[in-house]
């Protein structure tokens, strides 16, 4: 069978990469009663109600080539907006002015959303399908009744809607429970402090290396004679 090749494997959910994996290792019959039991085309209201006391999210993305990234979102709890069963939609906040999750979607509208509950219920949502960005101005015409935030900080000029294809569970069996604390947080700042610095050292260690090439290149180039004191000494000897 060629790849092109019809299976009927293709009707279920998931990739045939995965069902192919499920076949050599002899998970079928587990995968098959997760499919038919938990992943649903459009959101339950359990899920509607989950996804509308979420305050974080996790957003997969990949660009035309495949290449991926993966984001955290995060906002006051309920900052994802559940349009309609098939539809939800998340503000992008100022950020570091990269893009890359959006310039994907650009390329590539397929993302996967995940949220977890590590506080109460220990448990998780996963949300795939299309994307589209759409401007503030333009989902409130669509949707009146989409709310304003009130911090500036948080005033989206852009969302993310997104149109289900695929909500399941994420089992909690791994997930940790975490005790949430009181924190202030500077929405859309610029300062660096407050959004993390240079935490991980990525910018002085580049500013390192780069003195130390910029040393290793003047040594060179004192090591080098000039040409008429090269050509002499060949002469003489």
């Amino acid at each position: 069978m060629t790849d092109a090749a019809f299976d009927p494997r293709d009707l279920l959910p998931g990739s045939r990469g995965e069902h192919r994996l499920q076949e050599r290792l002899g998970t079928v019959t587990r995968a098959e009663r997760f499919y038919g039991d938990q992943v649903r085309d459009r959101l339950l209201p359990t899920m509607v109600e989950f996804v509308q006391r979420m305050s974080m999210m996790f957003v997969a993305t990949s660009d035309g080539h495949g290449e991926c990234d993966n984001s955290l979102r995060a906002g006051p709890e309920g900052f994802v907006e559940v349009l309609d069963d098939r539809h939800l939609a998340y503000p992008e906040y100022r950020g570091n002015g990269v893009m890359a999750s959006l310039g994907n979607i650009g390329e590539n509208p397929h993302v996967g959303l995940l949220m977890v509950d590590f506080v109460e219920d220990l448990i998780g949502l996963h949300v795939n399908g299309t994307a589209r960005v759409v401007e503030d101005a333009d989902l409130r015409a669509e949707h009146p009744d989409l709310p304003a935030d009130p911090s500036p900080g948080r005033r989206a000029e852009l969302w993310v809607v997104v149109e289900v294809e695929e909500a399941y569970i994420h089992c909690r069996k791994h997930i940790p429970r975490m005790v949430p604390t009181d924190r202030r947080r500077r929405w859309g700042t610029d300062a660096a402090a407050p959004k993390g610095g240079d935490f991980f050292g990525a910018a002085a260690t580049r500013k390192a290396e780069e003195a130390a090439d910029a040393t290793a290149h003047a040594r060179r180039g004192s090591d080098v004679a000039p040409s008429g004191e090269r050509e002499g000494a060949g002469a003489a000897s």
